[in-house]
C-alpha cells in the first residue's frame, strides 16, 4: 500500500462500514457488531501504521482536483495524526460501549450507520490538507451527528436537535464565508503554508483580522466557547455513547482542533501574535474556563454537570493556543488528547450509573461506589484528572499551561488555572464523597431509582471494560508521559516543528 492509499483506507473503513450497516436488516445484530468492531480495528491499525511511518519520515497524502485553484486533499501530518489517533482509539472503545448500551434499543441500524459516518467525518477533519477539505467534513460532521442527538425521538430530544442544528449550521455558514473571503484573498491554502499570509503587506492586516474573527466564530460554536456554547448542555438528552462521542472525540474536539489548525497552520503563530489575535483567544478562553466551571457547580444532574465541565476544559486548548511560545502549544495539543481520555471515561461512568441504577441526579449517587466499585474507581480517576492531580494526565496539561503562561509574559493566567482547579474540586470532590463515603438507599438495604437485578456483579462487560480501559489510558498517559508516542511527547514534537522549523 503506497503512502497515498493510507489516508483513503483510514477514511474508507468507517465510510464503507456506514454503507454496509445501512444495508443490513435491523435484526442482523451479530453481523452489525462484527462490522462495527472490524472497521474500528482496521482504522486503528491504519492510523497506528501512519503514526509509525511519520516517525520514520514517511509521507502520506492524496489529492484530487475539484476545480481550477481548488483541490480535495488528505494528508497525514504530525498534528492531524494526533487527532486521528484519538478518534480511532476512542471510536473502538465507544463502539464496544454502544453495543452494550443499545442492546435492547430500537433503531440500532440507524444509530450505528450515522455513528460510523460521524467517525468518518472526524477522521476527515483530522486528515484534511486544506481549508476546502476541512469544510466538507466539518459540515458532514454536523449532519451525521444530528440523528444521534435525536436518536430517542422524544420531544425533548427533538427540541435539543433543533437547537443543535441552528447553532452548528449557522456556524458552518459563517465559517464558509470566512474561508471564501480568505480564498479570494490568497487562493487555496494548504495547511502549513502559513508564509503566504505572512508575506501580505500591512494594508491587508485589517482584512486578515476580520476573516480570522469570522473563522473563530464558525469554529467556536463546535468548540463551545462562551457565548456560543448553548447547544451543548441541551444535547445531553442523547444516549451516553453519543454524549461521550460529542465531548471527547467528535464535535467539541473538531472545533478546538480547527482553532489549532487556523492559528498554527493557516495564519501561523508569529503572524497571529503580530496581529494581536492571540490576546483575544486568551480572553475568550479565560471567560469560558471560569463560566463553565461556575455553571457546572450549580448543576443537580450528572450529565449536565459533565457538559459544563467540557465547556471549561476544552477552553484550556484555546488558552494554550493563545499563549505565544512552545510550552503553551504543548499544553494545547496534549490537552486535546488528555481531555478526551478523561471525559469519555466520565461519560461512560455516567451511562453505567444510569443503565444499572437509574441514576441521573447527583444526590442519588450516595453509596454507589460500593454497589459499582469498578465504575466508581474509573469515575474517580477521571474526576481527579479534571481537578489536575498527578499522575492522571490532567496534571500535565495544567502544568504546561502554567509554565507556558509565564513564558508568554502572562503570569496572571496562573491565577485563572488555580481558580479553575478549585472550582473543579468544588464540584467533583463532593461527587466522590457521595460515591464512597455516604450510605446507599436505606443504609444499603434498599434500591436505587432504577436498579436492575440481573445477577451480575456490577454491569455488562460491554459497558465496563471500555470504561476501565479509558481510565487506565488516562493514568498510563500520565505515568508514561516522557515515553515515545505518548500524547505529551508527540505534542512536544509538533511544537518543535512549529517554533524551530
Amino acid at each position: 500500500m503506497t503512502g497515498a492509499w493510507f489516508p483513503l483506507a483510514a477514511l474508507g473503513s468507517s465510510l464503507l462500514a456506514a454503507v454496509l450497516i445501512f444495508m443490513l436488516p435491523e435484526r442482523a445484530f451479530r453481523a452489525r457488531t462484527l462490522l462495527n468492531l472490524g472497521a474500528a480495528v482496521i482504522k486503528l491499525g491504519v492510523v497506528a501504521w501512519m503514526v509509525w511511518g511519520l516517525r520514520q519520515g514517511r509521507e502520506y497524502a492524496v489529492e484530487f482536483p475539484v476545480m481550477e485553484g481548488m483541490s480535495f486533499v488528505l494528508r497525514a501530518d504530525a498534528l492531524g495524526i494526533m487527532f486521528a489517533g484519538l478518534s480511532s482509539l476512542l471510536w473502538l472503545c465507544t463502539t464496544l460501549y454502544a453495543i452494550g448500551y443499545l442492546e435492547d434499543s430500537p433503531n440500532r441500524k440507524r444509530f450505528f450507520g450515522f455513528f460510523s459516518l460521524c467517525v468518518a467525518s472526524t477522521l476527515g477533519i483530522s486528515l484534511a490538507g486544506n481549508l476546502f477539505t476541512f469544510l466538507i467534513f466539518y459540515e458532514l460532521l454536523t449532519l451525521s451527528t444530528y440523528p444521534l442527538v435525536v436518536h430517542r425521538g422524544t420531544p425533548k430530544a427533538l427540541a435539543a436537535g433543533a437547537v443543535y442544528l441552528r447553532f452548528t449550521l449557522s456556524a458552518g455558514l459563517v465559517l464558509m464565508i470566512g474561508m471564501v473571503a480568505l480564498h479570494g484573498l490568497v487562493g487555496d491554502i494548504r495547511f502549513g503554508e502559513r508564509e503566504i499570509l505572512a508575506e501580505l503587506g500591512a494594508e491587508r492586516h485589517p482584512m486578515l483580522v476580520t476573516i480570522f474573527v469570522a473563522l473563530i466564530l464558525g469554529l467556536g460554536v463546535k468548540a463551545a466557547l462562551v457565548p456560543l456554547h448553548g447547544w451543548l448542555p441541551r444535547a445531553m438528552v442523547a444516549p451516553a455513547p453519543v454524549s461521550a462521542l460529542l465531548h471527547a472525540v467528535a464535535v467539541v474536539k473538531a472545533g478546538a482542533f480547527g482553532i489549532v489548525r487556523l492559528v498554527h497552520d493557516v495564519y501561523g503563530i508569529e503572524l497571529s501574535h503580530q496581529l494581536g489575535l492571540l490576546h483575544g483567544l486568551v480572553a475568550i478562553a479565560t471567560v469560558t474556563i471560569l463560566y463553565g466551571s461556575l455553571r457546572a457547580l450549580a448543576q443537580q444532574e450528572l450529565k449536565p454537570l459533565l457538559a459544563f465541565s467540557t465547556v471549561s476544559q476544552v477552553a484550556y486548548i484555546v488558552l494554550g493556543v493563545g499563549l505565544f511560545g512552545p510550552l503553551g502549544t504543548i499544553a494545547a495539543l496534549s490537552h486535546l488528547l488528555h481531555q478526551g481520555l478523561m471525559k469519555i471515561t466520565l461519560f461512560f461512568c455516567a451511562g453505567n450509573y444510569a443503565e444499572e441504577l437509574g441514576i441521573h441526579r447527583i444526590d442519588d449517587l450516595d453509596g454507589a461506589g460500593r454497589r459499582m466499585p469498578l465504575t466508581s474507581l474509573a469515575f474517580t480517576v477521571g474526576a481527579l484528572g479534571m481537578v489536575g492531580l498527578p499522575p492522571v494526565v490532567g496534571f500535565f496539561s495544567k502544568w504546561y499551561l502554567g509554565t507556558g503562561a509565564v513564558q508568554a509574559g502572562m503570569p496572571w493566567v496562573i491565577a485563572v488555572l488555580v481558580a479553575s482547579s478549585l472550582l473543579n474540586a468544588a464540584y467533583f470532590l463532593p461527587l466522590l464523597h457521595r460515591l464512597w463515603f455516604r450510605p446507599g438507599p436505606d443504609h444499603g438495604r434498599g434500591e436505587w431509582p432504577g436498579e436492575r437485578r440481573l445477577g451480575r456483579f456490577e454491569t455488562s462487560g460491554w459497558l465496563l471494560w471500555p470504561t476501565l480501559a479509558t481510565a487506565a489510558f488516562s493514568v498510563l498517559a500520565g505515568v508514561l508521559a516522557g515515553m515515545p508516542f505518548s500524547p505529551l511527547e508527540w505534542a512536544t514534537r509538533v511544537a518543535i516543528e512549529e517554533y524551530l522549523p
